[in-house]
């Protein structure tokens, strides 16, 4: 039996089957590349939002009666000298 360019069966499986794989390979990349690009950099110390925070826990503690207002004012003004 004569097929389509001489190639038989196991021919036309061989290359549909490494298709599928160059497609999947190629589209691991992308998502690879996606992911590894599309990061934001990490943030700096002492950002707004982890100063904001930490005063947030430095009131909880207060407010609870883990900390006295002198060590609340003393580790606060440490937090915003570390955030400039």
């Amino acid at each position: 039996m004569m097929y389509y360019g001489g190639m038989g069966p196991w021919g036309w499986l061989m290359m549909v089957f490494s298709t599928l794989t160059l497609l999947v390979l190629f589209g691991a990349a992308v998502v690879l590349a996606v992911r590894a690009f599309g990061r934001s950099p990490a943030q700096p110390p002492g950002d707004g939002s982890t100063t904001a925070a930490a005063e947030r826990t430095l009131a909880d503690r207060l407010a609870v009666g883990e900390i006295d207002t002198d060590e609340y004012e003393q580790r606060l003004r440490v937090l915003h000298r570390g955030a400039h």
